[in-house]
């Protein structure tokens, strides 16, 4: 691979351009940074009363998506990762303003879940931090979302994404910029609540050290440090003399306050109040500042992928277990889905790698709908892989997969409203045949068949001999082909000589 990789983090507030150097030490790799762009968006601030982002702050971000996207020319695709967050999760007109942005990229974007967003930021924080056993709590408060995360080791073992961020929480609780001890205490219990939800379990599970990997979180701590309000570390004690010092002051003052920056200021109280209310209900005494989040972890999950440990093979292997998938049956469909699919000849396509991997991943977890009913089982295996926290994987890659898991059977005229390119729909054939010629669930000799895709014709070569032998096969292959002459194919057996032994 090239030794360089690079991520872009498409925040709330902030977006962010990490390039790092990958170099490899007795067989362990770490990144170096190499270089960083970061510029203010304020997505956030965009979104109007109806969640659509406005067309002024549209445009600011697709300006800096070209100058990153200058940046990073001559890049291989594989050595680039674009995320966006809670903005793009929550704008309904994001999907209109994705193809933009991909455009001034020069890169794809995934839109990422709450949970990835804090798997990465954790991944992110700890591959900053020096290596310990202790348990450490991580928490992010970004412009739209609060990410909670208690891990050990490299391990995350609870991960939470809680909807109230500094922007969001300062539009809502300080219009105006006007703070007062009512606004502020209402704010305060506007944050306990939603955090309230997994403090049980989060204080249950314990932590040794607290970091705070937001910009919110170093900024309170320079406030906090410079201006004599606690010594090295936010804490509680520290916050509240803060806030009384707002509220006297009645609003953010930049001049008044050492260690403030001019863009931070107008979402302090918002911050500042979620913060707040973290300790309070985790019961938090003091909190450091962690290097790193998402933009770090996003490098360290393309560097795993590049090392053949990317995470989302991890979790399908998770996912086969926890739905009690039949594993030696899954195996025998996905071998020959991969065998059909690399005859078909798609290696041209552009979509090819990732299309491949989905129809890997989905032929590993086709079934897992099973564990809810037998009846519509693919309806309920592409509900899981769609809406599912499933790491490692974007919104986009679960997407694709509950496509392939819902069209593994059945008729298409369902997946027509999704609009699937003609590699999709050939990579869906080749998961369909898999399934139809696997029916009886039983280890087989080598199927004597090839598949060969030319424009929408798609010629299936069968072992005349062996089709006369299987008349069930070549009754349902036929019913097969019905079903993909409806949806504009035209799938054709073709007989071939028995070859001589």
């Amino acid at each position: 691979m090239d030794d360089r990789l690079a991520s872009i983090d498409l925040g709330s507030n902030t977006f962010r351009l990490s390039i790092g150097r990958v170099v490899r030490h007795d067989g362990k790799a770490q990144i170096y940074a190499e270089d960083k762009l970061r510029e203010v968006v304020n997505l956030a601030s965009g979104l109007d009363e109806y969640k659509r982002i406005r067309p002024e702050a549209v445009a600011r971000a697709i300006a800096t998506l070209e100058r990153f996207g200058e940046r990073l020319q001559g890049f291989p695709p594989s050595n680039v990762r674009a995320v966006a967050t809670n903005t793009f999760r929550v704008a309904r007109n994001a999907s209109e303003i994705l193809p933009r942005a991909e455009r001034a990229l020069g890169f794809p974007i995934e839109i990422i879940s709450g949970q990835e967003e804090a798997r990465l930021i954790f991944s992110g924080v700890i591959n900053e931090l020096p290596p310990s056993d202790q348990r450490r709590l991580v928490i992010d408060i970004g412009g739209g979302s609060t990410e909670f995360i208690i891990g050990q080791g490299r391990k995350p073992l609870r991960l939470a994404s809680l909807a109230i961020g500094c922007t969001t929480h300062t539009r809502a609780y300080f219009p105006n910029g006007r703070i007062t001890e009512a606004r502020m205490r209402q704010a305060i219990l506007g944050a306990r609540r939603e955090i309230e939800a997994i403090a049980r379990p989060y204080r249950h599970t314990g932590w040794e050290k607290a970091f705070g990997s937001s910009g919110t979180a170093k900024g309170l701590l320079a406030i906090l440090v410079e201006n004599g309000l606690s010594q090295r570390a936010i804490t509680l004690e520290g916050m509240e003399r803060l806030r009384e010092a707002l509220i006297r002051a009645g609003e953010v003052r930049l001049q008044d306050w050492a260690g403030l920056k001019a863009e931070r200021a107008p979402v302090l109280a918002g911050g500042l109040a979620i913060m707040i209310a973290a300790f309070q209900e985790l019961g938090i005494e003091a909190m450091g500042a962690g290097e790193g989040a998402l933009r770090v972890g996003v490098l360290y999950d393309l560097l795993g992928r590049d090392l053949q440990h990317d995470k989302r093979d991890e979790t399908v292997r998770h996912f086969a277990k926890r739905y009690q998938v039949d594993e030696t049956q899954a195996a025998r469909v996905s071998a020959l889905a991969q065998t059909l699919f690399d005859q078909a000849g798609l290696d041209a396509d552009p979509e090819y790698e990732d299309l491949r991997r989905a129809l890997v991943w989905t032929a590993s977890l086709h079934e897992c709908g099973l564990a809810i009913a037998h009846a519509d089982y693919h309806k309920h295996s592409a509900y899981i892989l769609e809406h599912a926290d499933m790491p490692g994987f974007s919104r986009d890659d679960q997407e694709l997969l509950a496509f392939l898991a819902r069209g593994h059977q059945g008729k298409l005229g369902k997946l027509r409203d999704r609009a699937p390119s003609r590699a999709r729909w050939l990579t869906l054939c080749c998961l369909r045949l898999a399934v139809l010629m696997h029916r009886r669930r039983e280890e087989v000799p080598p199927l004597p068949l090839r598949l060969h895709a030319h424009g929408t014709f798609l010629d299936m070569a069968i072992d005349s001999q062996w089709l006369s032998a299987h008349p069930l096969s070549e009754f349902t292959l036929r019913a097969e082909a019905e079903v993909w002459r409806k949806a504009g194919f035209e799938l054709r057996l073709t007989r071939t000589a028995t070859q001589a032994a």
